[in-house]
């Protein structure tokens, strides 16, 4: 493959393309990239509307249900769903925008193209004088490293996109050359796990849109997928536009969001469709802790899986059990347990471990795909690999956190340092990092985020005198990267291909957005990085992009620093400095039914399907039981029943004596038996049983 076009296929001298207007929601597509059809023996540009006729959708190399452009090259659907069977007649007027999305009256599905306004087209060579050489970038001379393979390539970027991989390849004058020699050149991060600007506790995370996503790129983070969690009663529809709102004037870098159900009905219910079909989420998170605040309830959680199943989306949870934690709070408060210590031993490794268990199993008797977020003990990350070697669709997802730190610092004298740490589910013991990263290494555990919720000291300091009182959040969207290396690839546990995989591609693949992201390839997004193995820094809050005052890894050494980072085709980070641009993020859509994800679930539909045993009838004697004799049944004679509510009621005793497993407590003071008493008060007994008592103690 040669740019694009499939080899023995030579590419038309003047082609039809299309000039597109930048749109900060909508990603776009770059000129001089062919749209290649199987179907036919022509090249079509990236808007033009197939029909798409098949009597069942056929997966894209991309991943997304429904479309029509197949083939070993697929450039991708930046846009946002529209019907399923565009019709190529309607004018562009019939079409609105809103948010950066396009609507119609149409059924909204899987099928996506771009969300730009009407395009012309003019020939290619027109468009070579107009472009810009910053637009053009040519990294040489370094080794690509993909999750499957090393190997050394040129990697030529044009206007966003990876045009050419190779060697001595033919590139247009003008283009910027970088050098690469003894470097690594791998995709950029993808942070499955953040909270920015997060309400939480009375206060908001400091690091907002623009700072965290500023300081995602300087670490080498390149796209981000941040969490929409509102309060119960807020409907889902309005907790995303909320986020919107937020997050698309600020964001420096590429993002997705997943979807916090913090409360449970059927006008939630109704919603999840909608979200999934028209404003590309794929992923709903529940928590089994924070009672009373965004616990749900286990039959609460099952419905949650089966809806999500049928809407072909990924659940993932927030695994504590949260009645225990409520309790162990309460108790420990009482004894004048009140700082940071407090929250670790409210939260014992049982807590998460069961409470892990538990969501695998609600999730494997629907067979829904379960992601399981911040995997911080060993229990829950055996759990999740005991589960996968079952056959589960489950997937684990440690955090930097959990990778690089423990939980000794809880124990810490000062309590703004001990503060700083305080996160749920909270750091383990300090054997826990490495029993991770080894099951990371090995395939137990798939990815990894970093559940960056950052709090300043005055914000830690509402808990000072109540540990239940302190915002929870760490941070480490900016040094994910770095500690991963440190610690997984220095270390020698990982080799730099699992590191990508960890970091980057297992990610995309979950979340369906690969080969666009997480991968570098031709057609690929040009997020990408010059990755030095042997340069080192020193992490600290002194030096770190983001707006908390605190560091979790203050003091680490790091081996592995990305030298050049490259967002959306533009150098956003070279010689230690970084410019990143408010706004320029680009909202990227995560269609569900990944076939990562959803080709096993569906095989263990069929797999798994319950079989009806083929008998002969039983034409044997059956017992009548007459329906007066039901009635008055007694238990005593025949206590297995099948009526529910006898089933609980107290045996009844046999005539004549008292049933001494029965409690004869009244709050009233009066006994069961004692209207069986004749009572006299006016009668003495002389002669007790046992001997008559003189009246004196000694």
């Amino acid at each position: 493959m040669s740019n694009g076009v499939p080899n023995g296929q030579p590419r038309a001298a003047t082609e039809s393309l299309d000039v597109r207007t930048p749109d900060t929601h909508a990603g776009n597509y770059p000129p001089g990239v062919p749209c290649y059809n199987p179907g036919t023996p022509q090249y079509y540009p990236f808007g033009t509307n197939f029909q798409y006729g098949a009597s069942a959708p056929v997966p894209s190399y991309y991943g997304y249900p429904g479309s029509p452009v197949m083939g070993s090259y697929a450039p991708p659907h930046h846009g946002h769903p529209v019907s399923q069977s565009p019709d190529a007649s309607s004018s562009p007027a019939s079409v609105s925008r809103q948010r950066g999305y396009l609507k119609n009256s149409s059924a909204m599905t899987g099928w996506y193209q771009p969300a730009v306004e009407p395009v012309r087209h003019i020939p290619q060579q027109a468009t070579a004088a107009s472009e810009s050489a910053q637009n053009r970038i040519l990294l040489k001379g370094g080794k690509v490293v993909n999750h499957d393979r090393m190997f050394d390539a040129d990697v030529y970027i044009e206007d966003g996109y990876i045009k050419q991989l190779g060697k001595d390849l033919v590139i247009p004058g003008g283009t910027r050359t970088i050098d690469a020699t003894g470097k690594m050149v791998m995709p950029g991060g993808i942070d499955t796990h953040t909270h920015m600007e997060l309400p939480f506790g009375g206060t908001v995370a400091v690091d907002d849109f623009y700072h965290g996503t500023r300081a995602a790129l300087a670490g080498g983070t390149t796209m981000i997928m941040d969490f929409v969690l509102d309060g119960k009663g807020v409907l889902p529809l309005d907790a995303y536009n909320k986020w919107m709102d937020k997050a698309g004037a600020k964001v420096c870098c590429d993002f997705s969001f997943h979807m916090g159900l913090t409360w449970w009905n059927d006008k939630v219910k109704e919603e999840l469709p909608i979200l999934c079909k028209e404003k590309g989420i794929n992923s709903f998170k529940v928590f089994m802790a924070y009672k009373d605040l965004f616990m749900l309830r286990d039959d609460e959680i099952l419905d949650v899986l089966k809806t999500c199943k049928s809407l072909g989306a990924i659940v993932q949870v927030h695994a504590e059990n949260g009645d225990v934690i409520d309790e162990n709070c309460k108790k420990l408060l009482a004894l004048g347990i009140t700082g940071p210590e407090g929250h670790l031993m409210a939260r014992p490794e049982e807590v998460e471990e069961e409470a892990t268990h538990r969501a695998i199993m609600l999730a494997d008797q629907v067979n829904c795909p379960l992601y399981v977020v911040h995997v911080m003990c060993k229990g829950a990350a055996d759990a999740v690999r005991r589960a996968r070697m079952r056959g589960a669709v489950v997937f684990g997802e440690p955090i930097a956190a959990s990778l690089g730190t423990d939980g000794t610092h809880y124990f810490n004298k000062c309590w703004r340092h001990a503060a700083g740490h305080v996160m749920a589910p909270p750091l383990k013991d300090a054997t826990t990092p490495e029993y991770l990263l080894n099951l990371l290494a090995n395939g137990d555990l798939e990815c990894t985020g970093t559940d960056n919720c950052t709090f300043n000291a005055d914000q830690k300091a509402l808990g000072k005198d109540d540990f239940t009182k302190i915002p929870n959040g760490v941070n480490g969207v900016e040094d994910r990267m770095s500690v991963i290396w440190e610690k997984g690839v220095h270390s020698g546990k990982m080799d730099p291909c699992r590191y990508v995989a960890v970091t980057s591609t297992n990610a995309a693949k979950i979340f369906n957005i690969y080969p666009r992201k997480g991968h570098i390839a031709v057609g690929s997004d040009a997020d990408v990085l010059v990755w030095d193995p042997t340069a080192t820094r020193t992490i600290s809050a002194a030096t770190h992009h983001q707006k908390v005052d605190f560091n979790i890894f203050e003091g680490m050494e790091c081996h592995g620093v990305p030298l050049i980072v490259i967002s959306q085709g533009r150098v956003v980070l070279e010689d230690g400095q970084l410019h990143a641009t408010r706004g320029v993020g680009r909202f990227i859509p995560t269609p569900c039914y990944s076939q990562y994800v959803y080709n096993r679930i569906q095989t263990r539909d069929v797999s798994r399907a319950p079989q009806k045993v083929d008998r002969e009838a039983y034409d044997g004697p059956v017992i009548e039981i007459k329906m007066e004799d039901k009635k008055g049944m007694q238990l005593a004679e025949n206590p297995i029943t099948m009526n529910r509510d006898s089933m609980f009621q107290a045996r009844r005793a046999q005539p004549g004596g008292r049933n001494l497993h029965e409690s004869g407590f009244s709050i009233s003071g009066s006994q069961i038996d004692d209207q069986k008493i004749t009572k006299s008060s006016g009668q003495r007994i002389s002669q007790p049983p046992g001997g008559r008592s003189s009246g004196n103690l000694w």
